[in-house]
């Protein structure tokens, strides 16, 4: 193959094109370098992602406690709860603590 064959290739042509020639580079140091490079909009868009993820969970524990304060609006509800979860007691009063064993062995 003599250059003469080389320079009539449609390739070699659109290869040597000043444009094509500027534009490689161009788009290889937008695409890596840059300040703005895909790769970092990439870890951009994960952080987006795991923040909403985390926003959405917020909400729904949000939900839930505002559930559960309407629901303590009752006083023998917060009776409950604080004898439950906190394990308050009235006066004279003893309380005493079962757990189970839910291994199995």
């Amino acid at each position: 193959m003599s250059i003469q064959d080389l320079k009539n290739n449609s390739a070699f042509k659109i290869i040597t094109n000043i444009f094509v020639l500027i534009f490689i580079p161009f788009l290889i140091w937008m695409l890596f370098f840059d300040e703005n490079s895909y790769l970092i909009h990439r870890k951009f868009n994960k952080e987006i992602n795991d923040l909403e993820s985390t926003i959405s969970f917020y909400k729904t524990k949000i939900a839930e406690d505002k559930a559960t304060i309407k629901k303590l609006e009752d006083s023998l509800q917060l009776e409950r709860f604080a004898r439950e979860k906190y394990l308050m007691k009235k006066e004279n009063e003893d309380i005493y603590i079962i757990e189970f064993d839910t291994l199995k062995k």
